[in-house]
């Protein structure tokens, strides 16, 4: 009996033998294949990662370019609403030339002092509007350097003085600025 034992044993171990090499080559399979869903699940959060990671960037650039959008509309809504008089503005600075030579001729003039205070009266009137609108006047620039920024040199004569070369001698036309804008450049004699 021993020997039917035995003869029963083995191979009872050896499917005992074959049954763990089956199962241990499936658990291994088994693994294989949760490695690969983890893996797979790895990629696809690191793909979503890197999905959501471009979106913020994208919405981030775009959110940017919104904001310097704005800030560049406004600003030139701004520009337009300061400079929108300009033409205006540019035609009635000759109004204020002529008022400046009839004020000259008029004080030349005797027995004309109703008229010559009568012109004063509308000159000052017209650029108080003016200033009021933006419009200045540049500042008086005999003696001073020549500033090609603001100035337009029409001519140049010898300077009466050595301290007056390269600097402005005489203002033939007055210039006018429009808040920072130049809009019409001073007309001046340079001394060479």
């Amino acid at each position: 009996m021993n020997k039917d034992k035995a003869a029963t044993e083995e191979p009872v171990e050896a499917q005992d033998q074959a049954l763990n090499q089956e199962s241990g080559a499936e658990s291994q399979e088994e693994k294989k294949s949760d490695e690969k869903a983890v893996t797979e699940e790895l990629s696809e959060e690191d793909k979503l990662k890197a999905e959501n990671q471009e979106l913020k960037d994208k919405y981030l650039r775009l959110y940017s370019e919104f904001e310097n959008y704005r800030r560049r509309t406004s600003k030139e809504r701004l520009d337009l609403i300061k400079t929108a008089s300009e033409d205006v503005l540019k035609d009635l600075i000759t109004v204020v030339d002529d008022f400046e030579r009839a004020i000259k001729a008029e004080e030349s003039e005797t027995g004309s002092q109703k008229v010559l205070e009568g012109s004063l009266l509308i000159y000052h009137k017209l650029t108080k509007v003016l200033e009021a609108k933006g419009l200045t006047q540049m500042e008086d620039a005999i003696g001073k350097d020549f500033d090609a920024d603001k100035q337009e040199a029409i001519t140049q004569i010898p300077a009466p003085s050595e301290d007056l070369k390269g600097k402005v001698i005489d203002v033939v036309e007055k210039g006018y600025m429009l808040g920072e804008k130049v809009v019409r450049y001073a007309k001046v004699v340079i001394g060479s």
